[in-house]
C-alpha cells in the first residue's frame, strides 16, 4: 500500500518496531531508514517548511507522533506478517538482515531477491494506517529504550 493522500493523525497511525536485541548505534540506524522509508510513502507525515520570527526556514518535520517501540526478532517477523497478510489497509516497510548486510542497493536487492521468508530475519518494522488496526498490531509492545 502506499499512501499519497493526506491522512488524519485521528484516524491513522505510524509506528516503529525495533529489535529490541540491537545495540544502540544499530538501533539508531535502523529507526533513522524507517522512518525515512515511510516518510516518502506516506507524504502527508511530513508537514510543509515553517519559517521562525526571524525568518528563517525550518524543513518539515514529522506531524504525527511516531512512537519506537520493541520486540524481539520472532515477535517482528510475526507482526510483519501479520500486518501484510491480514492488513491490506496498513502499509508494511520492513529493514532485514539482508540491507545490513548489504553496502549497495543493488547488492541488497540480489540478497533478499534469492531468500525465503524462513532465511530474512527482521530488524525493524515500520507500520501506517488506521488506527484501531496498528494498535491491535502493536498494542502489547513496550517503547525502546
Amino acid at each position: 500500500m502506499t499512501e499519497n493522500a493526506t491522512v488524519s493523525p485521528t484516524t491513522h497511525k505510524a509506528a516503529l518496531l525495533i529489535d529490541a536485541a540491537l545495540p544502540a548505534g544499530l538501533a539508531a540506524n535502523t529507526a533513522a531508514v524507517l522512518a525515512l522509508s515511510l516518510g516518502r510513502q506516506v507524504e502527508s507525515l511530513v508537514g510543509p517548511e515553517l519559517k521562525d520570527a526571524d525568518g528563517s526556514p525550518h524543513a518539515g518535520i514529522t506531524t504525527v507522533p511516531l512512537p519506537v517501540l520493541c520486540a524481539d526478532a520472532d515477535t517482528l517477523k510475526a507482526i510483519r506478517n501479520r500486518a501484510a497478510q491480514d492488513h491490506p489497509d496498513v502499509l508494511v516497510v520492513d529493514f532485514t538482515d539482508c540491507a545490513q548486510r548489504t553496502r549497495t542497493y543493488d547488492d541488497y536487492a540480489a540478497l533478499l531477491e534469492a531468500a525465503t521468508d524462513q532465511d530474512i530475519t527482521y530488524v525493524g518494522v515500520a507500520l501506517h494506517g488506521p488506527r484501531k488496526q496498528v494498535q491491535k498490531l502493536t498494542g502489547s509492545l513496550p517503547l525502546l529504550r
